[in-house]
């Protein structure tokens, strides 16, 4: 099989893009902002025929859609806090990847609660129609009773076989349920730009926005220090937290989200992911969640941050003390501190909407996750809020009021029925000769990663000993994915980088593999 046409990024690719973009005829749209949302609005704009540039300052994830749990909720905790339009906003786009546009990189994620002593008969049965009530939300949202199981009530011995590391004592069973989980969540990014690029856009890594008016953008290439403009009919902001200081008017209140990452001998076997409740919330829980590389995730937190937004957030040691104390309560043998090989954090944009004279913030735990798509007096389109499971809608939402406010000739959107490069049905992905891990993370192109590896043994072996990525797919991260250098393969394309030991010793195999690739176009 070959790629999606078109749908190969490189670096000779981003020069021509980048020398068209700044020096050729004014675009449609400019979307400014490669996460999950910027991606996502590059390809519905493209697809509905309009020409389209997207830039990032960095690469593509750089930011919050690198640092989430992974996971494609249903809207279960919006149900909760009453939010039904936004629970079933939730389980629609979840079934919308994991049945239409994306199934090789979402699959139905068990989760285990144990019911512990710390879980009275109350709280259980609470969360137990909790579970039948999203399960409801999966039937209105049409998401097939093949792709997401039913829950059902665990007994102790079936709790302890999928999650040996719980302790026993009081243990009264579990509580099963499933929900949707990506592979990787950076990868999500890459196959949006990727399917944008195949469609036309002219994705630009490495391109920072200056300024924006309602026409265009002043821009640098931060490869080189050269300055130019895009000009373009409509510009939508989607700079996730960082979209205020593009924008006037535009409040953000971010949250922090931290992860913990575990090596897998520190939790032995786990079969399902966990809900770990946290004691003295009534529907709030910390997540175990196991990867397909072998590495366990723990979060998440749920903290106001205040100040200047760097970069990359630093998980402070509060957040990584408490995550495992509540991991803690519900193990017989605990998990210490000197087993945390890695952290990541990432910040939701959240809208801050409270009066500026407001006595004081409400907590970002209740802040909507609901999206919200902003017009400035100069018109730019600015989208912000939500979260990963959304980002399609968002992205919808955002190209349709750019639309409307420039009279742009488009129809409506068509990404709810759009396969994403990699993408096929699941008994075909089921049957390629390819590991399935392979198959997760590259769909049907896990074919085509292979072939580099058959035609250079050397590119099948792993870059960092003990950890399951090739070489091949450095290569490919380099050749058709956009990474420009070490860090985009390390820390976005693969995901070494979350274990900084790992990332060191990967770091001289990744430059020189970089130093031998062939240049593309």
């Amino acid at each position: 099989m070959t790629p999606l046409s078109g749908s190969s990024l490189s670096a000779a690719r981003r020069a021509r893009d980048l020398t068209d973009s700044v020096h050729g005829d004014t675009v449609d749209v400019l979307v400014v902002g490669l996460g999950v949302t910027g991606a996502g609005a590059a390809l519905d704009a493209t697809a509905r025929g309009l020409r389209v540039v997207a830039v990032d300052a960095h690469d593509l994830a750089f930011g919050t859609s690198r640092f989430s749990s992974k996971l494609v909720h249903g809207g279960l905790r919006y149900l909760a806090s009453g939010r039904l339009d936004v629970a079933h906003e939730s389980a629609v786009e979840r079934g919308i990847l994991m049945e239409r546009t994306a199934p090789h990189l979402v699959h139905a994620q068990p989760f285990v609660l144990p019911l512990t002593p710390l879980v009275s008969r109350g709280q259980a049965a609470l969360a137990r129609a909790g579970f039948h009530a999203g399960d409801t939300l999966r039937l209105a949202a049409r998401t097939a009773r093949a792709t997401l199981p039913a829950p059902r009530r665990l007994s102790v011995v079936e709790t302890h076989h999928l999650a040996p590391a719980l302790r026993l004592d009081g243990l009264r069973g579990g509580l099963l349920s499933w929900d949707g989980r990506l592979t990787d969540d950076a990868r999500l990014v890459t196959a949006l730009a990727r399917t944008a690029a195949a469609h036309g856009t002219r994705v630009l890594t490495r391109v920072r926005a200056l300024e924006l008016t309602g026409t265009g953008a002043r821009v640098r290439d931060e490869l080189t220090g050269e300055e130019g403009e895009i000009r373009a009919r409509a510009v939508i902001n989607a700079a996730g937290v960082w979209a205020g200081g593009l924008v006037d008017g535009v409040r953000i209140r971010p949250s922090r989200g931290t992860h913990l990452v575990l090596r897998p001998e520190s939790l032995g076997p786990l079969t399902a992911g966990l809900h770990v409740p946290v004691p003295g919330e009534t529907n709030r829980f910390v997540l175990v969640l196991p990867q397909d590389d072998g590495r366990v995730y723990v979060g998440l937190t749920d903290e106001p941050v205040d100040g200047d937004i760097p970069d990359v957030t630093e998980p402070p040691e509060t957040d990584i003390g408490f995550l495992l104390d509540v991991l803690c309560s519900v193990l017989h043998a605990p998990v210490h501190r000197d087993d945390v090989v890695g952290a990541f954090a990432g910040l939701r944009p959240l809208l801050d909407t409270t009066p500026e004279d407001a006595d004081a913030p409400p907590r970002t735990a209740d802040i909507s996750r609901r999206h919200a798509v902003l017009t400035s007096p100069e018109g730019v389109v600015t989208v912000v809020g939500g979260k990963l499971t959304t980002y399609r809608r968002m992205a919808e939402d955002a190209v349709d009021a750019a639309v409307r406010l420039r009279g742009l000739a488009a129809g409506p959107s068509r990404t709810a029925v759009l396969p994403l490069v990699g993408a096929a049905a699941p008994h075909v992905l089921a049957g390629l000769s390819a590991p399935r891990r392979l198959v997760r993370r590259h769909g049907t192109e896990a074919l085509d990663v292979l072939a580099l590896a058959e035609r250079d043994p050397r590119l099948a072996e792993p870059v960092l000993p003990g950890y399951p990525v090739t070489a091949a797919e450095a290569l490919w991260a380099v050749l058709h994915e956009g990474a420009l250098d070490e860090e985009d393969v390390l820390d976005r394309r693969t995901r070494i980088g979350l274990v900084p030991s790992d990332r060191t010793a990967a770091l001289q195999a990744v430059r020189e593999l970089l130093a031998d690739a062939p240049a593309t176009g």
